[in-house]
Formats: C-alpha cells, sequence, structure tokens
C-alpha cells in the first residue's frame, strides 16, 4: 500500500530550456534541462512499469524510434519503448512528427538514414495546447522547438536516433532500421468519455492515460490496484495527505486515497497500466461544498 509524493530527477539535454517556469522551479543554471522524470521517493523502490515524465524544447529532437518488446528484448533488454504525449503548451510554429509520408523499404530507410534525407520524409503536424499523441513502438517520430509535453511510456530509455541535426552525437543505423515500421502513422484514436470527470485520452496494452478535470472544493476517492501516476496540470489538490499543485506528481499502488481540489479545482493526467480503462478507479462523493452548507444549518439558530 503505497500513496507518495513523486520525487523529480533532472535530465540535461542540448535541446532543452533553462526557464522551466510554471510547471517547475527546478533551476536549470547555465546548462539546459530537458526532461524532469518524476520517481519514487525510496532508492530501493521497485522499478516501476511506467515512467512520468515533462519535456521542454528550445530546439528539435532527434529524429528517432523506439524499440516493440520483442526486438528489445532479443538485444537484451527488459522491455520496449511505447509513449505518449500530452501537449502542455507550444508555440505557434511548433510541430510534431509521426510516422513518414510514405512506406520506405528497409534498404531505402537505411540509405535515408545514412545521406540524411529521412530529414525530409518524417511527416510533421502542428501542435497545440491539449493535444495528445500516441507514439506505438516501432514509430519513426520527432518533438520540434517550443513545446512544453507531458510523457508517459514504458519504463526504458531505449532510443535509436536517425538524425540529429548536426548534434555529433551517435546514430543508431542498424537497430533503427531493425525497430522502425518505415511507413505512415495510423490514425490516433478519438479520447473516449468514461463520465463528466474523466476522458479517456489513450488506451493501450502498455497503459491508459486519462485527463481529470474535478471541479472546486468536491472530494474523490481514488481506488487503485496496480500502480497509478498523476500529474496536477491546472489548479491544485489535497490527495491524501499530500498538498499538491501544477507540475508535481503523486504515486499510488494499491491503495485508496481522498482527492480533494482546491478553490479552482484541480485538472489532471493520470496514468496506469493496460489494456483497459478501469471505470472504478476514481469516484465522487458528496461535494464537501453541499456538506459544509448542511452542517451549518445544523449548528448556525435560524
Amino acid at each position: 500500500m503505497t500513496i507518495e509524493h513523486a520525487v523529480v530527477q533532472a535530465k540535461r539535454k542540448p535541446w532543452g530550456s533553462t526557464d522551466l517556469l510554471p510547471w517547475s522551479e527546478t533551476l536549470a543554471g547555465d546548462e539546459a534541462i530537458g526532461e524532469l522524470w518524476f520517481q519514487r521517493r525510496a532508492a530501493e523502490a521497485p522499478v516501476t512499469k511506467l515512467l512520468l515524465k515533462l519535456l521542454f524544447t528550445t530546439q528539435p529532437l532527434s529524429i528517432q524510434v523506439h524499440p516493440d518488446d520483442v526486438f528489445a528484448r532479443s538485444i537484451g533488454l527488459a522491455n520496449g519503448k511505447t509513449e505518449a504525449w500530452y501537449i502542455l503548451s507550444a508555440a505557434p510554429v511548433a510541430r510534431v512528427a509521426i510516422g513518414l509520408k510514405k512506406s520506405l523499404s528497409p534498404p531505402e530507410l537505411r540509405a535515408a538514414i545514412s545521406d540524411g534525407s529521412i530529414a525530409g520524409l518524417v511527416q510533421w503536424r502542428p501542435a497545440r495546447r491539449g493535444d495528445v499523441v500516441f507514439v506505438p513502438a516501432g514509430t519513426i517520430h520527432a518533438i520540434g522547438a517550443g513545446i512544453v509535453l507531458a510523457e508517459i511510456q514504458q519504463q526504458s530509455d531505449a532510443t535509436f536516433r536517425l538524425f540529429d541535426y548536426g548534434r555529433q552525437r551517435e546514430l543508431h543505423l542498424d537497430n533503427a532500421v531493425a525497430a522502425a515500421r518505415a511507413e505512415p502513422a495510423q490514425p490516433q484514436a478519438t479520447p473516449k468519455r468514461l463520465n463528466e470527470a474523466r476522458l479517456a485520452l489513450v488506451i493501450s496494452p502498455h497503459f491508459v492515460l486519462e485527463r481529470i478535470d474535478l471541479a472546486a472544493n468536491s472530494v474523490w476517492s481514488l481506488d487503485v490496484r496496480s500502480e497509478t501516476w498523476l500529474l496536477v496540470i491546472g489548479g491544485n489538490a489535497r490527495i491524501g495527505s499530500v498538498v499538491t499543485t501544477m507540475g508535481q506528481a503523486v504515486f499510488v499502488e494499491a491503495d485508496r486515497v481522498d482527492i480533494r481540489p482546491g478553490g479552482d479545482g484541480m485538472v489532471a493526467l493520470l496514468a496506469y497500466p493496460g489494456p483497459t480503462a478501469d471505470a472504478g478507479a476514481l469516484r465522487q462523493t458528496a461535494p464537501e461544498a453541499k456538506r459544509s452548507v448542511k452542517r451549518e444549518a445544523q449548528v448556525w439558530p435560524l
């Protein structure tokens, strides 16, 4: 039984930012931070199935691909890496790339990586606040500049670079060709409304990602069996004994916890292992404001 205020580990990246506000008060200094990883508090805690991150981009990331479970295990890794992004903010010209403009054979993909022409073959699309992008393992993809996003993924750092804008980092030609589905991406699934407060953004075998919108001064019960991450992206709330605000996360496992949004309510991302949405995980109890009125009517004379 676990309820924890997640700790944050900063990852410095050449494409990152020195200004993480309002999502984090972490000071970047002179070297840009590209990612904030949310983790269990205890160093000896078991490794989680999922990894929750915030990404900050001032330059485009590499064009890359992640392996699926089968290929990852064939090269000695524990598992592959399927991920999903929720765009928290985006510059007017910000964009992301998902899949290719056309299908390529393995020799054609190898040649495009070798001569750099892969940069002109990825399919870019505008990125806007509130967009959700599902990136199955094997999908060639990239994140452009001017974006802050939340990412939920399988617990893996397996990344094969195909193109890196001259940063002189290693490309992973053989593994990228072997792991990639060099084709246009599948259409994104339509989010599924679970109830008035819960919207399932992604439902996949590896994880479910929901957006929850809880009204001010209401009271909710989160009852979970497996690991669950909750990232506040708007407002604030008391989650159990933990007071949270924008950019902070809570980890819950095999436990029940009350969520009490503050005066402005709370918007959060809720993520847990798939393959199905847990309809009973989050339930509302009587709104706090109504209960307060009843108590006052009983105490104060007319």
